[in-house]
Parts: structure tokens; sequence; C-alpha cells
């Protein structure tokens, strides 16, 4: 199953209000990317779309040991493209064929909403990958019901600025 995806595209904040109307969803801003932008599904999966702004890479152990997000965009060894899919494999079953193929895998943490596993295809294409027991958690978070409290900090947010 896939949860989400991000792409970087020349309007963030314009092609997620168009795709959240297409998902009869909402947008939102992606505050951990500045210039960033989601739309949101509000489904039970969790469905979301994240756009950030063109030259966006995401660099492997920049923040704490988790991904971080970088603007350069004469560089091409990584790409803002990533998404996360429910898998039917324990950790250490993932690890094992990180270590097999050289690639980097990292259990991570998504700022105490849900954990993931960052799997680095060839080192440079990160993919999220999630347990069962980690996609439940993830679907937790994504809920209908939760998505109305997200959207009630984003809205406090706001009104402080």
């Amino acid at each position: 199953m896939l949860h989400h995806f991000s792409v970087a595209v020349q309007n963030p904040q314009h092609v997620a209000e168009v795709l959240a109307e297409i998902l009869n969803g909402q947008a939102m801003p992606f505050p951990p990317n500045p210039g960033s932008f989601m739309a949101v599904a509000g489904d039970e999966f969790g469905t979301l779309i994240e756009f950030y702004p063109m030259g966006t890479e995401l660099i492997p152990d920049a923040w704490e040991g988790q991904a971080g997000f970088q603007i350069a965009p004469q560089t091409k060894q990584y790409t803002s493209v990533h998404a996360a899919i429910s898998v039917p494999m324990s950790l250490e079953e993932i690890e094992r064929i990180g270590d097999r193929e050289g690639w980097r895998v990292f259990p991570a943490n998504r700022d105490g909403i849900f954990d993931v596993i960052e799997f680095w295809v060839e080192n440079r294409l990160m993919i999220e990958l999630l347990t069962p027991t980690m996609a439940q958690k993830y679907l937790n978070a994504f809920s209908p019901e939760q998505l109305k409290a997200f959207a009630q900090q984003f809205e406090l947010a706001d009104a402080r600025r």
C-alpha cells in the first residue's frame, strides 16, 4: 500500500491545492521543508502527496541520523522523490537485505507521529518502508479524526504569524 510520495514542482502551493481538490481533501503547508505543501486525501490510508520547491534534495544522515532537506539545483546525486510503503517484513529482514546490497537502512521516527525504515535504494533514492506495526501507527496518525487536529494546529500557527 502506498501512503505518500513527494515530488519537486515549480509552484508547490498551487499544485497542492489542485491535487487536494482532485482528492477531495485539503492542502496544508509541509513545515519540515520551507516552501513545501501537501495535498491530503483524508482517507483511511493516510494518503498524501508532498510538493517541494524545485531543486529540493533528500540527504541521508543530515539531521540526527535521519534524512534532511537541502536546496541545491546544481546537484543531481539525490532526489526529492520518495514514497512510504507498507511491507510484510520485519526490520531485521529489511536490514539483512540492505546489508546484502550495501544500501543504507535507518529506522527513523518522524517527530513522534509515526516510524519508518529509511531504505536508500542505490544509496540515492529513499523509500520509507513500514512494517505491519509501523503501518498501523501511520494509519492512526493520518486518520480523518487526526487530520482535523493537524488542520487546527496549522490554523493556530498561521494565526500567530
